[in-house]
């Protein structure tokens, strides 16, 4: 039963396990969907998506397969007359809803066509023809759990209304959303020092809460001393040219970071297309405010984890030719592909984030740059799950390759 919707929704991202389609089985069996496509749609939901982030996915699954139910088109004049009222709010029994069950979409076409063929008159209340009002599966103002409305405004949803309306887009994590959520990501970085040193000045509650128990309920505070972050980074961002139409996209994650107290030390610098021998302190990349990538590659140590944010398109000659970058009375003496790989081996904790979206990768003009900066760095989408995925490698030791 609904075998095709099970791959359906795996095509469409959600992670659905065999056991969990069994579950739902077995719960359809129950009853508990109860006779409806409603009912149906909110069973699945509960048990097939593990996060809210999957709910704007599993409504798009939903929606392709069972098809969104619109107002038919080329209804007669005369009908329209008819539905031009507008009633108070139905009051829905449990008689209806057991009266009526959910009718597939070729029928519920086959059925309006009977009616239209056969009324000659408005109705309002009933269950049969088109009109206002009633437990009719064609017209508004009534209840049936899946037919058309035709005309006035929807007031009891169908399932595939529902779906369509896609009110769960903001927690989807595969999309750039903002700030907040950046931070939530980024979060996931944070590894803390022992409590070795400094003043006792944090509450312990779960020794507190030990203590006042075995003193029979006579309150004694234990303090603890603070954990401090012990995690540094250093963030490098492309800033200018083909970078322009993604700043917003930048900005929201470099406000993130910013805002996050999480780390014990971060560092940003910015760069022009690729790195070369210079990193700047703004995004204006002036000449006259810089630090020598030599000199961050002898100053900062190994332990720094590092974010490289660009779009990584370019030049073939930009990124493998000595003297080929494009900043005026500059030039390079090093590649820029080499001075990636010196970055990469000297922090072993580095990772590429790409605000082009991965299906372009391949075929757009920056293709070759892309391929080869993916072979030195661990490349991501920059959105929220490719940066938790990002952070994940950022964390262990098993992502990291010399170059």
């Amino acid at each position: 039963m609904f075998t095709r919707f099970f791959y359906i929704l795996q095509n469409f991202g959600l992670p659905v396990s065999l056991n969990e389609w069994q579950d739902l089985l077995d719960a359809m069996e129950q009853g508990m969907a109860g006779s409806s496509l409603t009912g149906f749609y909110y069973l699945c939901r509960a048990l097939l998506v593990k996060s809210e982030a999957h709910y704007d996915r599993f409504d798009q699954a939903f929606a392709f397969y069972f098809g969104d139910i619109e107002t038919p088109e080329g209804l007669p004049d005369k009908i329209w007359e008819w539905l031009d009222k507008t009633l108070p709010e139905l009051e829905i029994t449990d008689e209806m809803r057991k009266k009526h069950q959910q009718l597939d979409l070729d029928e519920l076409k086959r059925m309006l066509a009977e009616r239209l063929e056969q009324q000659t008159e408005e109705h309002h209340g009933g269950d049969t023809w088109v009109g206002t009002g009633g437990t009719s599966p064609f017209g508004h103002s009534g209840y049936h759990p899946g037919g058309f409305r035709i005309g006035g405004e929807s007031r009891h949803l169908s399932a595939v209304k529902v779906a369509g309306m896609r009110k769960s887009q903001e927690f989807r994590t595969d999309e750039t959303l903002g700030v907040r959520q950046f931070q939530v990501a980024l979060r996931k970085l944070r590894q803390f020092t022992t409590r070795l040193e400094g003043e006792k000045t944090e509450l312990d509650l779960d020794a507190t809460v030990d203590k006042t128990c075995n003193n029979a309920g006579r309150l004694e505070l234990v303090w603890e001393r603070p954990r401090e972050n012990a995690i540094k980074v250093l963030l490098l961002m492309d800033s200018g040219g083909s970078m322009a139409p993604h700043s917003f996209l930048c900005n929201q994650l470099f406000s993130a970071v910013n805002r996050t107290n999480h780390f014990k030390d971060l560092k940003t610098f910015y760069f022009h297309n690729c790195i070369y021998d210079w990193l700047y302190h703004d995004s204006s990349c002036r000449q006259s405010d810089y630090t020598d990538t030599e000199y961050i590659l002898r100053t900062y140590s190994p332990e720094y984890r590092v974010i490289i944010v660009g779009d990584a398109s370019m030049a073939p000659y930009e990124l493998t030719r000595t003297g080929g970058i494009i900043d005026w009375n500059l030039h390079n003496d090093l590649p820029g592909i080499e001075w990636l790989r010196r970055i990469r081996n000297h922090f072993e904790y580095s990772v590429w984030l790409n605000p082009i979206p991965r299906d372009y990768w391949e075929w757009m003009d920056g293709a070759f740059t892309i391929r080869k900066i993916g072979e030195i760095f661990p490349m991501d989408e920059l959105t929220v799950d490719g940066l938790e995925r990002s952070i994940s490698k950022l964390r262990s030791r098993k992502a990291v390759q010399a170059i």
